[in-house]
């Protein structure tokens, strides 16, 4: 597996070799590796060499059997599902077609691990490529609804809902075509997402629209497509540009009513690292002139359009019937929880924020919060520098505060005060007027609630989500 990472098939192929035809299935449908007829047979057996051959499985040359797809197990936590995609690029010299099925990577399994697993009536997978959501979706949802623009990637999506006895409704189109007039309770996408220019060289990764302008259709077309109460998320990338506030061009891709949006950027690249990262995926050789010729009309355009940077990460959308809450924050620590429930919680504590003043609300501190105070060298000795609140589970968000906010914190109790009072009296004792701080408060409470460090009582005690 460590081998299969770094794109090196020499060490996968020496481990097959004792393993009989297991081996012989790994080496067929992952290194892509032509093996003796007799061999082939018996590894596929019950299934007729022929019939394989007929299917589309295998091929027959000079060298011998050679498998025609990438078939490999996945347990994404729910069990083994069987996946099917076009050979991976870094372990068989291949030049991809353009409709090239990408199979199950980094981006996908992050997207599967930040979905909401809540039961849901009807799911929809939009750009749905080798099928892994829809496959994923089919273990809390009813009703799978699976699109794509490539008939390829279909055909794969079909196979794999076969393999696995699992039943989609797969249908051809581009964006939301296949489900004109349809709304569903959740949906998710991982669409051709790369910021570029109209050029679609592989249809997986490139959309024909201009920059970001993939992501945003995405996001201001899928609001239509939910059901009141129903949950989108989906990954996307938005262009950094020299003068504009990334968040400010997120953010106007939504209405000022009917939705609640949670905009996660995970990870933001440089154009050179991001032109060599993606065109490496598409199994460029940038020593090779036509690649370094391919790498310089990229980065031509990115600097003609003042791209600084791009930004890349979810998109978490609720639809409501209340005026519009929007949140466009960086996540850039390392946390292990899936993203996934931590997304269900936060849209409903900024529900629950939409409803209740804090000033009139108990509340309980997480459990796993804990309190920082950083001191550093000074003339007197140790001189406090920064206070801070840590979360220690979920994204593991941190918040800076004073003393003051550190002596409320010590004083809320679910069975307590409320808030308000709390921090009257912590301000009289501090000798401040509480009417200055009470203002403060609230910015700090909701923060807190938003991200989960300030657990509302009632969410609390009815087991709401923390």
């Amino acid at each position: 597996m460590a081998a299969l990472d770094r794109g090196e098939p020499a060490p996968i192929r020496a481990a097959c070799e004792a393993q009989g035809p297991l081996g012989v299935l790994a080496r067929l449908f992952i290194l892509g590796d032509a093996v003796a007829e007799e061999d082939a047979a018996a590894a596929l057996a019950p299934m007729k060499l022929e019939q394989a051959i007929s299917a589309g499985y295998v091929t027959r040359s000079e060298e011998g059997i050679a498998g025609e797809w990438d078939i490999r197990p996945l347990d994404a936590g729910t069990g083994t599902r069987w996946m099917i995609s076009d050979p991976d690029g870094s372990l068989r010299l291949r030049e991809p077609r353009r409709d090239h099925v990408l199979g199950v990577g980094a981006a996908s399994l992050s997207l599967l691990r930040a979905t909401p697993a809540r039961r849901a009536g009807t799911v929809l997978d939009v750009g749905t490529g080798c099928g892994i959501q829809a496959i994923h979706a089919a273990t809390y949802g009813e009703r799978i609804v699976a699109t794509d623009v490539s008939e390829r990637a279909l055909l794969v999506t079909r196979a794999a809902l076969a393999l696995n006895g699992l039943e989609a409704d797969v249908r051809h189109g581009s964006w939301f075509e296949p489900v004109a007039g349809e709304q569903f309770d959740q949906i998710v996408a991982n669409p051709p997402f790369v910021v570029g220019g109209t050029d679609v060289e592989l249809v997986y990764r490139d959309s024909g629209l201009e920059l970001d302008g993939a992501s945003e259709v995405m996001v201001r077309d899928s609001i239509d497509h939910l059901r009141p109460g129903g949950i989108a998320v989906m990954l996307a990338s938005w262009v950094h540009l020299d003068g504009e506030d990334r968040r400010a061009r997120v953010a106007s891709w939504l209405p000022g009513h009917g939705i609640d949006a949670w905009i996660v950027q995970r990870d933001v690249a440089d154009p050179d690292l991001y032109v060599s990262t993606w065109l490496r995926d598409a199994d460029a050789d940038l020593r090779d002139p036509r690649g370094q010729e391919r790498q310089q009309r990229w980065l031509s355009y990115l600097r003609k359009r003042d791209v600084t940077g791009v930004g890349f990460g979810f998109v978490f959308l609720r639809r409501t019937d209340a005026p519009s809450d929007i949140l466009c924050e960086d996540l850039m620590q390392g946390f292990d929880d899936p993203l996934g429930d931590e997304a269900l919680r936060y849209l409903d504590r900024v529900e629950w924020l939409r409803d209740h003043d804090v000033l009139d609300a108990r509340f309980a501190l997480n459990p796993t919060v804990a309190l920082e105070k950083v001191l550093v060298p000074g003339e007197e000795g140790w001189a406090p520098a920064v206070t801070r609140v840590h979360r220690g589970d979920g994204p593991r968000w941190q918040h800076e505060i004073d003393e003051l906010g550190t002596m409320v914190l010590a004083g809320v109790r679910p069975d307590g005060l409320p808030l308000g009072e709390v921090v009257e009296l912590a301000a009289l004792a501090s000798g401040e007027d509480p009417d200055e701080v009470l203002p403060q408060a609230v910015v700090l409470a909701e923060g807190l609630v938003r991200h989960g460090l300030l657990v509302p009582a009632d969410l609390a005690e009815g087991g709401g989500p923390a």
